[in-house]
């Protein structure tokens, strides 16, 4: 089910960037008039499509990993080094989700605005935390099955 919404936010966010910044391109030229509100909302999108394009690349394992360490270690090894990795990772994910929402607030108590849409900048930040806790879900899940598997290997043998 997350996979599906994740998905969907994807080509949705993909396909407005798409659409918006090829609208600016033919009014720029033909009309010779630029949307300038469309870099605002390119840019903000790109940040939504960043976070949940890490969260997928993680699901799927698509991330670069240097994995000789792991793959030559004795299975103990592979667990400490599976378990240290994942909370690592989920550890660096919460600092950015705690500095988000730090920084929503911040936009917030402000009042800050986009300078061409005038739109609260705090609405378009909630990407950042939406983004790093779908990375911390996946995470987690990466880390789960990693160990399972691992186990149900040794098992196995």
């Amino acid at each position: 089910m997350i996979a599906k919404i994740e998905e969907l936010i994807i080509a949705v966010v993909l396909a407005v960037m798409s659409i918006i910044t090829f609208l600016n391109v033919i009014t720029r030229n033909f009309i010779q008039y630029s949307l300038s509100y469309t870099e605002e909302i390119t840019i903000n999108l790109f940040v939504l499509l960043t976070f949940v394009g890490a969260a997928i690349g993680v699901r799927r394992g698509a991330h670069l990993g240097f994995t000789l360490i792991l793959e030559k270690s004795p299975a103990i090894i592979k667990k400490f080094l599976i378990l240290f990795i994942g909370i690592l990772s989920v550890f660096v994910f919460i600092i950015v989700t705690y500095f988000a929402i730090d920084m929503i607030m911040f936009q917030y108590q402000l009042g800050s605005t986009t300078p061409a849409l005038r739109f609260p900048k705090w609405i378009f930040s909630l990407a950042i935390p939406l983004g790093t806790i779908l990375c911390i879900y996946r995470t987690i899940e990466a880390m789960v099955i990693q160990f399972k598997a691992l186990s149900e290997k040794k098992g196995a043998q």
